[in-house]
């Protein structure tokens, strides 16, 4: 089978289409034909191996474990482990797994759930790291509640196209801030506000809110906290800056640290996978209130060009690779 492969760290240019051996199904999981597959930062900092406490957790000290990168897929079920019954041989599924650039992959059957009725492949692929992640930080952290001011930074992006759908369908005033170019984009999606973080900084404005939610990753703790209600709750998801050590996370900790001595909470979280919350994505989704946002879709073997794209971080929503056979 076909499958985007990577010998050692670094950028893009790492990243070979070759023809390897399809998986092997253990007896707890099913192999899928991969249609489509989604691109998301987690990609990236397993590509490069940043920052270090990725290589650190486990991933691999000098090159990658797992040569073949991807995590979210879109396919069907094409063989199953002998202790799997919640799928037939056929399904359509969506979910994670990994090393889903290929044309095949083995998947738990757990981290897979039927994929939405209303959704191409390619759709069902953008949904599940960074639905799951807006999802688990807007109810399980957050925990956001009907007429709560939320504020969504990064609203244009990969997690943020979906927290502002969510924030919504949990009632929420919400106010997502973007670039000039993405505001009618995030409007759209039912943003109640949106800020153009390059004509105002919502830092500065008298406005606080119940809860932030913030992508981005670039600005302080405390100019953040200063946004907040004086009992409101900050999650931080992720961080791309801080070096090639703490990557961001230095943030994060300082949050974790904070918190217990201040009224505000602060929080942090890495999204857990499972079928469980992929059926509540799939049952908003097919009820229309939640709907991927896709920004280019890109064959497997422009998987490389795909990861530069989002490297620019000017991406509206999410990015695809579609899986064509010969």
């Amino acid at each position: 089978m076909k499958a985007i492969v990577q010998d050692s760290y670094g950028s893009a240019d790492v990243l070979e289409l070759r023809e390897i051996e399809r998986p092997e199904v253990e007896d707890d999981e099913v192999l899928v034909c991969v249609h489509a597959a989604g691109v998301d930062p987690g990609v990236w900092h397993l590509m490069t191996g940043l920052p270090y406490l990725i290589r650190i957790a486990g991933y691999g000290f000098r090159a990658p474990k797992s040569p073949v990168r991807g995590n979210d897929l879109a396919g069907r079920v094409e063989a199953l482990g002998k202790d799997v019954t919640q799928f037939r041989v056929g399904d359509e599924v969506f979910g994670t797994s990994d090393g889903t650039f290929a044309e095949y992959v083995s998947a738990k059957a757990t981290n897979l759930a039927p994929k939405p009725a209303n959704l191409s492949f390619e759709q069902a692929a953008a949904v599940p790291t960074s639905a799951l992640t807006a999802l688990q930080g807007l109810r399980d952290h957050a925990e956001a509640q009907p007429g709560q001011r939320v504020l969504i930074i990064g609203a244009s992006g990969g997690i943020g196209t979906f927290a502002v759908q969510l924030a919504k369908a949990f009632g929420a005033e919400v106010t997502g801030v973007c670039s000039t170019t993405k505001v009618d984009m995030v409007r759209s999606l039912g943003a109640d506000h949106v800020i153009d973080y390059v004509l105002d900084d919502f830092t500065q404005s008298s406005q606080r809110h119940d809860v932030i939610l913030d992508m981005a990753g670039n600005r302080s703790l405390s100019t953040l906290r200063h946004a907040l209600t004086p009992k409101g709750t900050l999650v931080i998801v992720g961080g791309e800056e801080g070096g090639r050590w703490l990557g961001g996370t230095d943030r994060q900790i300082r949050a974790l640290l904070t918190s217990p001595f201040v009224r505000q909470r602060l929080r942090t979280f890495v999204a857990k996978e499972g079928a469980e919350d992929l059926l509540v994505l799939k049952e908003l989704i097919e009820s229309g209130k939640v709907t991927p946002v896709i920004d280019r879709t890109y064959a497997l073997s422009e998987a490389a060009d795909a990861i530069r794209h989002l490297e620019e971080g000017h991406a509206r929503g999410k990015l695809v690779l579609s899986v064509e056979r010969d």
